[in-house]
């Protein structure tokens, strides 16, 4: 198990953010992850996935751990489910693309999300009318303090949209081993949400698959999100904002053609709708941006700091705020 010092974090991060870490090592088992641990008692932890909901705005001081845990295994199964463990440090779209071959239903609409299967619970990972707290059964997670094992089911998690407990009171006190999903044998497809509805429809199917609904995501999400190998970034930088009805309505006598969706008494209004109705899309500032086709996602066009990508998410909230009286949350965790 090797420590390395002053280690350069850039290729580990998909906004491709210079940074140096003061100590790196990376984990592929528990007992590892346990000494690693013990090593850093009195230096600052952080656990690293994928790195692709995080900006890095500094260097890091102390230990940064990369997770190395994957595999992928039944633990039970009934008539009509089956329980898929995966390692926390196994990619995300590794899990859906298996699970879809298999043909086991439910994760299928979050094809294609980048980071790992760890990350995923933490932020409750969602798209195309799914999210993963419908498929979600358990998690195991090692605290950090007294270093034993914890088990959270979706009641623990506390699941909220692209919220829950790791975000919130346990940030920073677990580090999450595996999640174990319920999938249905004999799923029936998730079309409800209106894109993907639009572009299975084109297809004049005679019936619709998990698989269909996948490969429809995935080249959705292609024709729509910039590749981090091409150009830095973490995808949607934003969270869609969540208003009462009355406030919306009030919106609505100013700007007629406010995109959204009802959500019983509140509605959710698009981000990138917003940012784009303020001159954002495509914009640019030295190196950081908006990217020309969604907003949504800012980018790094070649060597952006952490600071000024930072900023510019700042001058976007504040303008949002000044034009629509909406206050944006960031989506990516800022480190």
């Amino acid at each position: 198990m090797e420590v390395r010092h002053h280690f350069d974090l850039k290729g580990y991060n998909t906004f491709g953010i210079q940074a140096t870490a003061e100590y790196f090592a990376e984990f592929s088992d528990l007992e590892a992850l346990k000494e690693l641990i013990t090593c850093s008692h009195d230096k600052n932890l952080m656990i690293l996935g994928g790195g692709s909901n995080i900006l890095i705005t500094h260097d890091i001081s102390g230990y940064v751990l990369h997770n190395r845990m994957v595999g992928i295994s039944v633990v039970d199964e009934t008539e009509n489910h089956v329980y898929v463990c995966a390692e926390a440090g196994t990619v995300w779209h590794d899990l859906v693309m298996y699970c879809v071959s298999k043909g086991w239903g439910g994760i299928e609409n979050l094809s294609l999300i980048p980071g790992t299967v760890g990350a995923a619970p933490i932020q409750n990972i969602g798209a195309y009318g799914a999210e993963l707290k419908y498929s979600f059964f358990e998690l195991e997670a090692l605290h950090l303090s007294d270093l034993k094992i914890h088990k959270f089911d979706v009641k623990g998690c506390l699941f909220g949209y692209r919220d829950s407990i790791f975000k919130r009171a346990c940030r920073g006190k677990y580090v999450i081993l595996n999640v174990t999903l319920r999938l249905a044998k004999h799923p029936v497809p998730n079309t409800s949400y209106h894109s993907l509805q639009k572009e299975l429809a084109a297809l004049r199917l005679p019936s619709v698959t998990i698989k269909d609904v996948s490969e429809t995501v995935i080249r959705i999400r292609r024709s729509k999100l910039p590749d981090p190998k091409q150009i830095g970034n973490a995808g949607s930088f934003f969270k869609n904002p969540v208003v009462e009805k009355d406030k919306f309505l009030f919106l609505l006598k100013g700007f007629p053609n406010m995109p959204h969706f009802d959500m019983g008494d509140e509605v959710k209004i698009p981000a990138a709708w917003l940012i784009e109705q303020l001159g954002f899309k495509g914009y640019r500032e030295g190196d950081a941006g908006c990217h020309v086709d969604q907003p949504l996602v800012l980018v790094n066009y070649g060597s952006a700091t952490g600071p000024q990508i930072l900023n510019l998410s700042e001058s976007i909230i504040r303008k949002v705020k000044q034009s629509f009286d909406i206050t944006l949350e960031r989506e990516v965790n800022v480190i």
